[in-house]
């Protein structure tokens, strides 16, 4: 049987056409949920000020080169500024990343996020989240206009994480800068420098190289808390500085907060006026848990006077152990689901 050659030739540019794609199908899918902040920002003309102007698809398109590490597929969940989430938005993300999750063909989630809440967002994740897959929140410290816009080198890095067999059973991490963070220990240490998001005491998991990724530790406190209801219990923040007169503490009990976090000083300490408004609370049936306003460490109840920390722990105050104010209150409202108990409060805080 004789073949045309114009059929032979026209076979062979077919089959080199299809060659990339058959071999992209090879790669790990990973699903890309878009939300909004800086990295989904440009200049706006009028306004001369960055605003929310790009979606998922658009910053995709930035990165051409990730089509040989991961297939990504793009929801695009908002497109808000990272000031604006709130438990409703968490819950809602929480939602589409389980069911991202829940697919076979997902090897794991990146979401597009603004910084200003990335580690609140990460840390919600973390908890409600129960998958091996990898869960990695990404953002931008430059918008989309500027010239070293860092946006598309974060997302080729969390495809690379997303696609590793090494990130599995790590959890929710923050990736920024090619420094792999904890959702419980992150948080954002610097305005505008690019390497904002650092971990403390602790340090980073590990680092996304030019070459591979290589960790140097695992996230050993982790734990588990599934989503009861859509609706969380309303938690709110209060600060103790030099001079706090406990009036915020009480107007949040009596405006119907179903827990209060106190920003406490150094090892959890408060004056006698917020130690009074903690009384308060308790006696009123609202939970308070003592986190601080410095950096690193955890608070503990050492201070015997009036307001030192061993006095609001006997009131039945829970202590935050090591997480920060914001931290502190998405575990509260987690918990709080489940029960009002101060001394099962604490274990939470605990793990």
């Amino acid at each position: 049987m004789r073949t045309c050659p114009g059929f032979v030739v026209s076979m062979f540019c077919a089959a080199l056409l299809a060659a990339p794609a058959l071999a992209q199908q090879d790669l790990p899918l990973c699903k890309l949920i878009a939300t909004g902040g800086t990295i989904a920002m440009k200049i706006d003309p009028e306004k001369n000020a960055p605003v929310p102007a790009i979606s998922g698809d658009d910053l995709l398109a930035t990165v051409p080169e990730i089509g040989k590490v991961a297939r990504i597929e793009v929801l695009n969940q908002s497109n808000v500024p990272s000031d604006y989430m709130d438990p409703a938005r968490w819950v809602a993300l929480q939602k589409a990343v389980v069911e991202a999750l829940d697919r076979d063909d997902v090897a794991g989630v990146i979401v597009s996020h603004g910084t200003d809440t990335l580690e609140e967002t990460a840390y919600f994740l973390d908890l409600t989240v129960k998958s091996d897959k990898p869960i990695i929140l990404i953002g931008a410290q430059r918008n989309a206009s500027e010239k070293d816009f860092d946006g598309p080198r974060n997302l080729l890095n969390a495809a690379r994480l997303c696609a590793s067999n090494e990130a599995r059973g790590m959890g929710a991490m923050v990736v920024l800068n090619g420094q792999i963070n904890a959702a419980r220990e992150v948080t954002k240490t610097h305005t505008s420098d690019v390497e904002t998001f650092k971990s403390g005491d602790y340090g980073f998991l590990g680092v996304v190289d030019v070459d591979r990724i290589v960790f140097a530790r695992a996230p050993l406190r982790r734990q588990h808390i599934p989503l009861t209801e859509d609706t969380l219990p309303e938690v709110e923040i209060v600060a103790m500085y030099g001079g706090a007169d406990g009036r915020l503490l009480r107007s949040a009990v009596d405006a119907g907060a179903k827990g209060v976090v106190v920003e406490a000083l150094g090892w959890g300490n408060v004056n006698i006026p917020m130690y009074e408004a903690i009384k308060y609370a308790i006696d009123k049936g609202v939970p308070v848990v003592i986190s601080t306003r410095v950096p690193n460490g955890r608070v503990l109840p050492v201070y015997g006077f009036q307001g030192g920390g061993k006095t609001t722990k006997d009131l039945g105050a829970v202590f935050a152990d090591d997480l920060h104010p914001a931290k502190a209150r998405i575990l509260l409202m987690l918990a709080l689901q489940r029960t009002r108990d101060a001394k099962e409060l604490q274990a939470y805080f605990d793990r």
